[in-house]
């Protein structure tokens, strides 16, 4: 373990490249990056599950069968799931601030992000798979909406996961 205060060394004791910041100093630059991050999803979210909304009052989706329609249910659920774990960093911060728990509330922070993007995952899935049900046939919506989830599996999380692993064989 090394001191707040050190430069992180590797296993061989060895200083290893990277920034020499106190505990409040980490949390301070990982929340402000955490709200970037935040920031780009939230707006996402926020128009996809507006979109959502409004599908109910249009004049076709009255003639959507009952499957479709349990999509779409499914499918606003996880938007408004979504919504609420992407929100839920700001509500957490703004209750929370003042108190010394900056680097708690980053790790909760953190974790409500991640909930979010996989729920944001589920629900640009379900939706792709409602909308496509409307447009080609049913087998083919459903390969080609699991198609898009994979390819935002592979392109939100597989990066990060090897590279987590990557880092942790090298330390």
């Amino acid at each position: 373990m090394h001191d707040d205060h050190e430069a992180p060394r590797n296993a061989g004791g060895e200083v290893r490249s990277g920034r020499a910041e106190t505990r409040e100093e980490r949390a301070d630059r990982k929340w402000a990056e955490l709200l970037q991050e935040v920031r780009v999803t939230q707006t996402g979210v926020q128009i996809l599950f507006a979109f959502l909304l409004t599908v109910a009052f249009t004049p076709h989706f009255q003639s959507l069968g009952q499957v479709d329609r349990s999509i779409y249910v499914v499918t606003v659920l996880l938007g408004a799931a979504a919504t609420g774990a992407l929100i839920a960093p700001v509500s957490l911060h703004r209750i929370v601030t003042g108190r010394r728990l900056k680097p708690e509330t980053v790790d909760w922070a953190a974790r409500f992000t991640v909930a979010g993007l996989v729920l944001l995952l589920c629900t640009v899935a379900s939706a792709l798979l409602l909308i496509l049900r409307v447009v080609v046939a049913d087998a083919t919506a459903a390969w080609l909406a699991g198609a898009a989830l994979i390819w935002f599996v592979l392109c939100w999380f597989v990066p990060a996961v090897w590279l987590f692993h990557r880092s942790r064989r090298e330390s």
